[in-house]
């Protein structure tokens, strides 16, 4: 039975800061919810002793590790090449690997580099890890009472190769009791408000409680262990309880997206939407048809980003922004209802703020944010003060928004989120 694993990262563009390592994170969560113990997540760069020290010092430490990049066809892809010296074992080409590259290339229509033919040299004994979403294929390898796994850096690819395949294969490694974990994705308290509402629902004898706050959301998980028959029962008790706590600021469970929630809500309910959106800059929209079968509640959206476009595409009164600004509840009203009227929806929703640093005064600093939703009895407007940079404040504003529209489609008052206090007028 395996307990310990070992994250390894490759590539000099991890070591020189130029991107971040989401690999090791992402895998680090998912061993979690597994029950194993990662003791080292090691990043190195290209070069072939590191590399091969990294291996050999991960080897040490743990039953398993797991890899990510380095397995490309350019001349900076050494991790085949390390493992096999690691290992004291050849390279062989896997025809079948091989054979798939080949026709990869052929559906395209584009003539393959050799090199490519590269990625399907693998140490002697890898069992392949297909790969579905690319070209270089993943594997695994026993040596020496440890478990090697090498899958590609590039995360789309890596993450549906550990889904399909290599947790699946964990999960028959770990044997005996089970570990079962259940996330809620919350909005709307800080994590330290989160850990108060749910404090003595769960016994640490019971289950283990964790938090991860990953902008602009928080998730909770709760993880169980314990024999496949009651495993499961107690998680479904344990996460009545959270339920119980913090239901309304709990918008999934499991790995799901706000915008993916709201638009099987408003679908369930047969509601349609329409926007109007000025500070966030299309970004309510871009959220929204990021959800499959969007189509069927969304018919359209405004960026009315200059006070003529709010006039003269959503109707707001030219006395509305002269006596209030654009940046007030009165034009965020005329905004929601303006889009309700001009697309023909159930729903019209509006923002509109000041994400600065130009446009600020002491009466609207930058952050301030109007969000207003339309609807056949009326429309409703909420001030927010919001806080960061540009980008940060316009995803803010985008996650109050969908949220809002969440709770409408619920029946959930639009409450104040204990994250943003509106300011007094």
């Amino acid at each position: 039975m395996i307990e310990r694993v070992a994250i390894l990262s490759t590539g000099d563009e991890l070591t020189t800061g130029r991107i971040t390592d989401t690999n090791a994170s992402w895998i680090a969560d998912q061993l979690f919810g597994l029950g194993l113990d990662v003791v080292a997540v090691l990043t190195v760069g290209d070069y072939p002793d590191r590399l091969a020290w990294a291996w050999q010092r991960a080897l040490e430490l743990a039953d398993v590790v797991i890899s990510t990049g380095g397995i490309g066809p350019t001349a900076d892809d050494l991790t085949n090449e390390t493992v096999a010296r690691v290992l004291g074992v050849p390279l062989a080409l896997d025809r079948d690997s091989a054979d798939r590259i080949r026709q990869l290339f052929a559906a395209l229509g584009r003539d393959m580099p050799e090199n490519n033919l590269k990625q399907a040299l693998l140490p002697q004994g890898a069992v392949v890890v297909p790969n579905p979403m690319g070209t270089a294929p993943g594997y695994r390898i026993e040596a020496r009472g440890r478990h090697l796994v090498v899958l590609p850096g590039v995360p789309r690819e890596m993450k549906v190769m550990m889904e399909e395949t290599v947790l699946p294969w964990l999960r028959t490694l770990r044997g005996g009791d089970v570990y079962l974990s259940r996330i809620f994705q919350t909005f709307g308290l800080t994590e330290s408000a989160l850990d108060e509402m749910v404090a003595g629902a769960v016994d640490p004898s019971e289950a283990r409680v964790s938090f991860r706050a990953s902008f602009p959301e928080i998730s909770l998980r709760i993880v169980v262990h314990g024999a496949p028959e009651t495993a499961a029962a107690r998680l479904e008790t344990l996460a009545a309880r959270i339920r119980a706590r913090i239901g309304p600021y709990v918008f999934g469970e499991g790995p799901v997206t706000l915008e993916e929630v709201v638009g099987g809500l408003l679908a369930e309910r047969g509601l349609t939407l329409a926007l109007a959106e000025s500070v966030t800059g299309g970004l309510v929209g871009h959220r929204v048809t990021n959800a499959p079968g969007s189509s069927a509640y969304l018919r359209g959206g405004v960026v009315a980003y200059g006070n003529g476009a709010k006039r003269e595409l959503l109707g707001v009164r030219q006395e509305t922004l002269d006596a209030h600004g654009a940046v007030s509840e009165e034009a965020a009203t005329e905004m929601a209802a303006g889009a309700r009227r001009v697309f023909g929806t159930d729903l019209g929703l509006a923002t509109t703020g000041i994400a600065g640093p130009d446009g600020a005064t002491a009466e609207k600093p930058a952050g301030t944010l109007w969000v207003a939703v339309a609807t056949a009895s009326g429309t409703t407007a909420r001030r927010y003060q919001l806080w960061g940079t540009r980008d940060w404040m316009k995803l803010l504003a985008s996650q109050i928004a969908l949220d809002w529209l969440r709770r409408h489609a619920l029946g959930l008052p639009l409450a104040d989120s204990q994250l943003f206090r509106p300011r007094s007028r």
